[in-house]
């Protein structure tokens, strides 16, 4: 990983900026080049010193050796097919939270092989340049989907650079990944956002919210800032998988409520006792 790389991130946002981060901290780049659709975050990426330059699409392709997707997942569909269709050698790679559509848009691309699906399992509710963060990716997991359908040389530098920025890298199936992502990250964004707009709705003094809110309403709800944007894609995308967890979800609220109204204490018991048993797996 000693030569470093002429690298286009293509979405210079809360994922983009901070890969960016990461990839000139582990001198993992020689050239950081953003390619943004909003003039205002193409100014701020180069305010921020996330990247070196910003330029149009067409341009970064011919320019970089590696080629980083960090846009909704509704643009990657289209534009990752776009991508392939320009690049000779370069090694493309997405960020995404979904991966079943995406694979599926390339799956015959005769440049299939120089793409690599990836998504790093990090986040915060922020977005735009200015939410970028040093360190971001360190200690946490990236799945990468699909590999034997990358060329070698594409998937084993992505797999550099990932452990390079301290990250932990799990091989996954992309229909698998969606299922499990479904469970372990879109439901809790549903649940978040369900709940800001419950309170907000129920609960109409907003400095009593303010002044008595605590720490666990706090992390609770800390997922309804997220960009719209970003996430009404991932959850169509990830339709069915969604659904099923949801209906889930929702069985589990019905049994709370059904044990409070009839105030049945040994079952509401149970199923807290039961919940607590993830402290095994989540400390």
């Amino acid at each position: 990983m000693n030569n470093r790389k002429k690298i286009a991130i293509v979405g210079v946002g809360l994922i983009g900026g901070s890969m960016a981060l990461q990839l000139h901290e582990k001198k993992l780049s020689s050239r950081l080049i953003g390619v943004e659709a909003s003039a205002q975050h193409a100014e701020q990426a180069l305010e921020y010193e996330l990247v070196d330059e910003v330029l149009p699409l067409d341009e970064a392709i011919e320019a970089a050796d590696v080629i980083v997707l960090a846009v909704p997942v509704n643009v990657q569909v289209n534009l990752l097919p776009q991508i392939l269709d320009k690049v000779t050698d370069q090694i493309v790679m997405d960020m995404g939270s979904t991966k079943s559509d995406l694979i599926a848009a390339i799956q015959n691309h005769p440049n299939r092989g120089r793409y690599v699906a990836t998504h790093p399992m990090w986040g915060t509710e922020y977005s735009g340049p200015a939410a970028a963060v040093r360190g971001a990716f360190e200690g946490k997991a990236v799945i990468i989907c699909n590999r034997s359908e990358s060329d070698a040389d594409a998937v084993e530098w992505v797999d550099k650079m990932y452990q390079k920025i301290g990250m932990r890298v799990v091989d996954m199936d992309a229909r698998a990944h969606d299922l499990h992502v479904a469970y372990v990250s879109h439901i809790s964004h549903i649940t978040s956002f369900a709940l800001a707009n419950t309170v907000l709705e129920k609960e109409k003094v907003e400095s009593a919210i303010f002044q008595i809110a605590s720490a666990g309403f706090e992390s609770t709800v800390r997922l309804a800032k997220s960009n719209p944007a970003m996430w009404v894609p991932i959850f169509l995308q990830n339709k069915e998988n969604i659904l099923d967890v949801l209906s889930e979800h929702i069985d589990q609220l019905t049994k709370f409520k059904n044990y409070i109204t009839n105030s049945d204490q040994e079952n509401l018991q149970s199923l807290i006792s039961d919940a607590n048993k993830i402290k095994r797996i989540i400390k």
